[in-house]
Formats: structure tokens, sequence, C-alpha cells
């Protein structure tokens, strides 16, 4: 593996050599797989959008029922004068929502891995909030640690994280990114939004939509390593899979290669036989109880949850105690 990491072309960008770098990894190890943050280009972005609106994807309309229903009580533990931090900010349109009635905030901070995408929502949020200050962050959000972040005072520090992006990491990452963030948090808190355990049949439906739109985002990461990292994935021959297991609790995304092929990335080749599949992005689900508990082993103290009547989202508003005080 090492051997094949050090051929990276120089013609590759800053940017795109930490892409490239993973994508060598996902392709010489087996089985293959690589970070779900590799779909947010700004096409990626903008299909996020529109899945965002399918009648199959239950997420984004239920989790904004919640915020309508409770974003008082949520403001209120929020308090006055926070800085607002946003993991992977996308649209802004659940933060227009909290902005809308929280007190006199001091500032907002948009995290996003797609510069472009950011830019344009925060461009956007500044004209509807010019007495804000918004500060865009073109960032991995999923490393808190790594963040510009740590000195700043303009004020309380709170996070947002809604739409349940938590459910794209890993146990581990999911623990490691907690832990950061209560510490870069330290005397604020967390709002976050979780995906709750349900009928798989639901779960089903939302990831295999009937336009196609979950299918052309799941290849939109191929299309992206053929102009951005000159590969030449056959986008035509790969098949999205998507599917619930049930003893984990999670979805898990593929593309699965229908046919046998060569992928050249960095002057090396690499064999696909017919089947063999490049797990994209895993989804996982969460009880309350059990989000609560893994919140409070990585130093949060939960104080308030809000969930819809069926059971199938939640928020979570996460205190970070400074021993300080």
């Amino acid at each position: 593996m090492a051997a094949v990491l050090s051929q990276l072309a120089a013609p590759w960008t800053d940017e795109t050599s930490v892409f490239g770098r993973d994508m060598l990894a996902c392709l010489a190890d087996k089985p293959h797989a690589i970070s779900p943050k590799y779909f947010y280009d700004a096409h990626g972005s903008q299909l996020f959008d529109r899945i965002c609106e399918l009648p199959e994807y239950y997420v984004t309309r239920t989790e904004l029922a919640i915020f309508r229903r409770h974003i008082y009580p949520m403001a209120a533990l929020i308090g006055p004068e926070a800085e607002v931090i946003e993991f992977g900010a996308g649209s802004l349109l659940k933060a227009r929502l909290l902005l809308d009635v929280l007190e006199a905030p001091r500032g907002f901070v948009a995290i996003d891995i797609s510069g472009e995408h950011l830019n344009a929502a925060c461009t956007d949020l500044r004209r509807s909030y010019p007495a804000l200050t918004v500060t865009p962050v073109v960032a991995d959000f999923t490393h808190p640690e790594n963040l510009p972040l740590w000195h700043s005072t303009t004020g309380r520090r709170v996070g947002f994280f809604p739409g349940s992006t938590i459910g794209n990491f890993s146990m581990p990452e999911a623990t490691r990114f907690l832990v950061a963030a209560a510490r870069l948090l330290r005397g604020g808190g967390l709002l976050i939004g979780v995906d709750l355990v349900k009928d798989p049949a639901l779960l089903h439906a939302a990831y295999n939509d009937a336009a196609g739109v979950t299918a052309a985002f799941n290849r939109n990461l191929l299309v992206r390593a053929n102009r951005e990292l000159g590969c030449d994935f056959q986008i035509d021959a790969f098949r999205h899979y998507a599917f619930y297991h049930p003893a984990q609790q999670r979805i898990e995304m593929h593309l699965v290669s229908a046919t046998a092929q060569q992928v050249s990335l960095n002057g090396d080749r690499f064999a696909l036989a017919p089947g063999e599949s490049i797990h994209t992005e895993s989804s996982q689900k969460y009880t309350v109880d059990g989000f609560r508990a893994l919140a409070t082993a990585c130093g949060f103290l939960p104080r308030a949850t809000w969930c819809d009547e069926a059971g199938l989202f939640s928020l979570h508003w996460l205190e970070s105690p400074d021993p300080a005080l």
C-alpha cells in the first residue's frame, strides 16, 4: 500500500490529493470502501438537496416538523449571544429556522467540505441576516479537533449538526467526533439530529427512490473521480445497491460493478470483477437511549430529546459542561 501511495502525481492539487489518496487506498484494499464525504462536490450537494425533497426520504420533512414544533424550547436551552457552529452546513435551511428565534446570536460559522456550495449558501444567508457575522469554513468537519476555531472567543459556542449525518460515521468515528465536539463546545452544547431504528421497508424505500436520484448521487462519486483524479470508471457499468443490516442497525450503500473492468488512477491499474463493490456509505440508526448513552460516554450531558409522533427521528440537546465553572 505504501508503494502505491508514494506514486502520487504532482498535477494533483492540495484539495484533490486527499481525495486521490483515499481513492487509491479504496481501490488497493479489499473490500473496497471510501468515505461518503466525497459525494459532496457542487453537483453532489445539489443532488442531495433533491434527495431531501423526495417523497420516500422521510428524514428532512420529519426533522423540519420537529424543529417547527419545538424550536422555541430549543432556542431557550441554547440561550442568548451564542456563536453557532454548523457541522456539514449544506443548504442552511434548518439554520435559518434556528437563527430566526435565537436571542442576539453573536455569529454563525458554517463548515462544509464543498466550498462552492457552502459559499453560495453563506452569501444568501448574509442577505437575510445582514447584522449577523457569517463565516464559511471549507474544511472536513468530521475532525473538529483540526478546525481553525479553537481560539475563537466571540461567544458561547453551540454546535448545530442536523440531518443525522452522525449516522454516516462508524461507531469509533462517531465516538471520536463527539469527544472532539464536546471539547470544542465546552461551556455550550450541541443540537444534533439522529435517525432512529424503524421498519426496514421505510429505510429501503428512502435509499432506493423510484426517481433514481439516490442512485445518481451515489454514482456521482465516480463521476467526480473521473473528472478530478483522471480515473476511467465505466459509470454506466455500476449499479446502485442499498440495503439494511438488521443486526448492525444500519443502511449500507454500495456501487456494484456489473462487468469486469480495469480502473486507472495515477499510473496504476486496478481490476474490478463482476459483482465487486465499492462501499460508499453507511447510515447508522440509533435508539434514543442508545444515543444518549453514547453522548454521555463522550463527555456530554443529554438534557432534552424531541421526537416525531411516529418515532422516526430525534433531535437532542447535549450540554458540554465547562469544568472550570
